[in-house]
């Protein structure tokens, strides 16, 4: 028997970093959304007690630092689970981009293998196992549209954002979200209005949304990867209603109502990118 499962890449509307908790971690407040650009997952049953991870990128390792791994050996550490699986991951979300490409295959890893091995867990008992892996996993097994407090593990749903078209630009460099965190100065962040986006969402108005979204993140990333910044005025020049820092980047999203004014962001950043994606919001 063989199970699958999607797992699509996430846009961050907004995200706020609010203070520095006692754990080490940072307070956050976020609203995400899911995006039709998606990792897919196979998971299928072994008789020998052991976890076989296959993927169509060779630079993946296959081991105990993949998070799909972490999460299939956490889930039969907590179930005594006997058995063991063999996981086929096949990526089309770009790594190290912002985008929550492995957050999403852990949750992915999770929803699959509770169906696999008929453990009858609920979302809330996933997400506790989740949140061990990565503070983005709870959110990507809810996925669609969010709400998200605390560190990652507090998720509220929220209706899905307004429909449109999405250009993701990943440019040729990786960002390591751990070191951007260590090197933010929270008196020098800006604070995106994150209760008018909720409402904006709420109400399904396109505009409202747009103009109340934000990535606190941007001050610290940018200056380090100027390309960011290059990235964004070239969306905006060509025709994104808005054009933002997924995460703590690299990857630049714009967003826009009209098909074509997405395709022409996306002729546009082509030949200044090599990895430019044309995607819809996730319903």
């Amino acid at each position: 028997m063989e199970i699958f499962e999607k797992a699509p890449a996430k846009i961050n509307l907004g995200l706020d970093v609010l203070y520095k908790r006692e754990d080490g971690y940072h307070e956050l407040e976020m609203v995400m959304a899911s995006v039709d650009l998606a990792d897919r997952l196979t998971f299928e049953r072994l008789d020998e007690n052991k976890i076989i991870i296959e993927s169509n990128k060779a630079f993946l390792p296959l081991d105990k630092r993949n998070n799909v791994y972490q999460a299939a050996e956490k889930l039969k550490r907590r179930y005594n689970i006997k058995e063991g699986v063999k996981i086929t991951l096949d990526k089309a979300i770009p790594v190290s981009a912002g985008l929550g490409g492995g957050s999403s295959d852990c949750a992915a890893t999770l929803r699959g293998l509770n169906r696999l091995w008929s453990l009858d867990l609920a979302i809330e008992e996933l997400t506790q196992i989740g949140i061990e892996v990565g503070t983005d996993v709870p959110f990507c097994l809810y996925g669609t549209t969010a709400h998200i407090l605390g560190k990652g593990e507090i998720v509220h749903q929220l209706p899905t954002m307004p429909a449109c078209w999405v250009v993701l630009v990943k440019p040729k460099i990786s960002v390591s979200t751990r070191k951007i965190f260590q090197q933010v100065e929270l008196d020098q962040l800006h604070h995106p209005d994150m209760e008018a986006l909720k409402q904006a969402i709420v109400m399904n108005d396109y505009q409202k949304m747009i103009q109340a979204m934000g990535n606190s993140l941007e001050s610290t990333t940018i200056p380090r990867y100027p390309i960011v910044q290059q990235i964004k005025d070239r969306m905006m020049k060509y025709g994104a209603d808005i054009a933002l820092m997924s995460g703590s980047g690299p990857t630049v999203f714009a967003l826009c109502q009209k098909h074509s004014r997405a395709q022409r962001i996306v002729n546009g950043l082509k030949g200044f990118c090599e990895e430019v994606y044309l995607v819809r919001t996730l319903h």
